[in-house]
């Protein structure tokens, strides 16, 4: 049987949960032996779909029995889709809506569906954890993905959904780097509104944002960098070397865990084109807090004994 052969393209390699994603992937290749061939798209999607494009277009000798990738900007590229299966190559849509699924699943023979976190209920436990965090309430500025993500924007639609009305939610943009969002919030730090403005908590939409942000906030003038760096930060993704680990060591008050998933579309991949079967068209991976919001509520109680009275107005 022919060594099956699979392109992973992955928006960058600067944000941790991408790196997490290309590890996974490389050591689901090793334990299914099949070919894993990872590139990058320096969150360009004009570079992502040349590169597709390109391996796509190759000779049939040299093409992928299978493309996976994570989308580098707003589109799931339906036209690059569509050649890619007119080409009998898998193709496989992680961590994003693409509607053109369906028509695509019904007019070819090869592998075709999407594997992703569930978006809006990472957003809701984010606003758990917002009101776990402020029992009394308060303002969180919160850093977004881009805004053609459509991760970023179902993160938000949860968020908003859940959180408490005596929450109130400033937003920044950045693009799930911690270079980016170092940026952003650098510059609305320059901003007069930022000096009137009573911020109580940090929220991302990412780890590595959330890292952004506190080395901008540790780089203003000392008067103010105690107070900033006060405040709970917290982030999403939740990996063991990264944002786990920052949550043990205090540099964040919480993250969401969001397993990597790769390696799960290249065992659905491998199984339906041994089998000759079409796996269902959308799987979801539920999310997890970290620490469980049980545990950040009892931290905020013990951490300020009289929040539960003056909430509860006891």
């Amino acid at each position: 049987m022919k060594k099956l052969s699979f392109l992973i393209s992955l928006t960058n390699d600067d944000n941790d949960y991408q790196q997490e994603q290309a590890a996974a992937a490389e050591k689901a290749g090793r334990r299914l032996g099949v070919d894993v061939q990872i590139i990058h798209a320096s969150n360009d999607a004009v570079t992502q779909s040349q590169q597709l494009l390109h391996y796509i277009q190759g000779s049939a000798a040299s093409r992928p029995d299978a493309i996976v990738f994570e989308p580098a900007g707003g589109t799931g590229f339906p036209q690059v889709a569509r050649a890619a299966t007119a080409a009998d190559i898998g193709w496989v849509i992680l961590n994003h809506d693409a509607d053109y699924l369906s028509q695509l699943r019904m007019s070819c023979q090869v592998p075709v569906f999407s594997i992703s976190a569930d978006h809006e209920e990472v957003g809701k436990i984010q606003a758990k954890q917002f009101a776990a965090l402020l029992p009394q309430g308060g303002s969180v500025l919160y850093i977004e993905g881009p805004a053609n993500s459509s991760a970023a924007q179902q993160r938000t639609a949860g968020m908003n959904r859940g959180k408490p009305v005596n929450v109130q939610v400033k937003t920044l943009r950045a693009n799930w780097t911690e270079q980016s969002a170092y940026r952003a919030v650098s510059s609305w730090l320059r901003l007069r509104t930022s000096q009137e403005m009573h911020i109580d908590l940090v929220g991302a939409q990412d780890d590595s944002m959330a890292a952004g942000a506190r080395k901008a906030f540790a780089e203003i003038a000392e008067s103010e960098r105690e107070r900033w760096l006060k405040i709970p930060f917290t982030g999403c993704d939740g990996l063991p070397k990264t944002g786990q680990a920052w949550v043990r060591s205090g540099v964040l008050a919480a993250t969401i865990y969001i397993r990597p998933n790769t390696d799960l579309a290249l065992e659905m991949l491998t199984e339906a084109i041994r089998t000759g079967s079409q796996p269902p068209e959308c799987k979801l991976i539920a999310p997890e807090s970290v620490p469980s919001i049980e545990e950040l509520t009892k931290r905020s109680v013990k951490a300020d004994p009289g929040t539960l009275h003056r909430s509860t107005g006891a």
